[in-house]
C-alpha cells in the first residue's frame, strides 16, 4: 500500500464514526476506482481517447457504421477490460454494504466490478458493458463470446444490431436508473465519492444534489476535484486502494 502523503488518523476514524452513525449512507465511484484494477480511464494525457477516437462511441456513428465501431470496441471494452479483478476499494464498498451501512452504490463505470466484489444494490448510471442489447427488438443478452467473435455481433431473434448496454455519445441517461440514483441522493445524510472530478454530467449532480439537501460529502481522490472545491466537507487525499486499507484498518477488517 503506497500513501500519497501522511492521512492523518484522526481523519481516518472521523470519516468511519460518521460512516457508522449515518442512517442512509451510498458511494459513488468513477473512474479513479477501476484504475487500479488496470482499467485504463477515458480522459488524461494517458486517457483512452488519446489513443482512440471517440466518434466510435457517438450513437449517430455507430448506427451508420456498426462494422467500424464493433472491432474498436471490441478491444477497448472487452480486451481491456479482459482479466481486471476487483480491487480493496471494491471490497471495502462491498463490506460496507453486507454491514448495512452503505445503502447503495451509483457508479458511473461501466465494468461490473462493484457486482464482482460482492455489492448488490448497484445503480449504472452510465450502463453496464457486460450485456448486450439489440437496437431492433430491445432485448438483453450477457456480453459472451459467441457474440464477440461476430464482426458485428446480432440478435438471435431479429437478427438487429447488437449494441453494449452503456451510454453512448448522444444517448440519454435510463430514466429508472436516473430516478434511483437520484432518490438515493435526496435521501442520503452521507455520500462517499471516489474517484471521480465532478467533470461528467448530469452525473456529477448526484452529490451536488445530497449536499444541497445537508449531507455530509466525504471525497476520496489523490488530487483536487471539481467536488472537492464546490461540495466536499472531508477530502482524504489518497487513491482509492489507498483510503481503502486504511479505512479497513480503523475497522478492523482485512481486505
Amino acid at each position: 500500500m503506497k500513501e500519497e502523503i501522511n492521512i492523518p488518523t484522526d481523519l481516518i476514524k472521523r470519516v468511519v464514526d460518521r460512516l457508522s452513525g449515518a442512517k442512509y449512507a451510498i458511494a459513488f465511484a468513477g473512474a479513479g476506482i477501476s484504475v487500479e484494477s488496470g482499467i485504463p480511464s477515458f480522459r488524461g494525457a494517458d486517457g483512452l481517447w488519446s489513443k482512440y477516437d471517440p466518434k466510435i462511441l457517438e450513437l449517430d456513428y455507430f448506427l451508420s457504421n456498426p462494422g467500424k465501431s464493433w472491432p474498436v470496441i471490441k478491444e477497448i471494452f472487452y480486451d481491456h477490460f479482459t482479466g481486471a479483478v476487483p480491487n480493496a476499494a471494491h471490497r471495502l464498498l462491498a463490506y460496507l454494504e453486507n454491514k448495512g451501512i452503505l445503502k447503495c452504490v451509483i457508479t458511473q463505470n461501466i465494468d461490473s466490478l462493484h457486482q464482482r466484489a460482492g455489492s448488490r444494490v448497484v445503480h449504472c448510471f452510465h450502463g453496464d458493458s457486460g450485456n448486450l442489447v439489440c437496437l431492433k427488438c430491445n432485448s438483453r443478452f450477457p456480453a459472451e463470446e459467441s457474440y464477440l467473435r461476430l464482426e458485428v455481433p446480432t440478435c438471435p431473434h431479429c437478427n438487429g444490431v447488437l449494441k453494449p448496454d452503456f451510454i453512448f455519445f448522444g444517448e440519454n441517461i435510463p430514466s429508472e436508473v436516473a430516478t434511483l440514483s437520484f432518490e438515493a441522493a435526496e435521501k442520503a445524510d452521507v455520500v462517499l465519492v471516489i474517484g471521480t472530478t465532478g467533470e461528467v454530467y448530469p452525473a456529477a449532480l448526484i452529490p451536488q444534489e445530497a449536499k444541497s439537501r445537508g449531507a455530509l460529502i466525504i471525497e476520496i481522490n489523490p488530487e483536487v476535484s471539481n467536488f472537492s472545491t464546490r461540495v466536499a466537507d472531508i477530502h482524504i487525499k489518497a487513491t482509492a486502494v489507498t483510503a481503502a486499507h486504511l479505512l479497513a484498518k480503523q475497522i478492523d477488517i482485512d481486505l
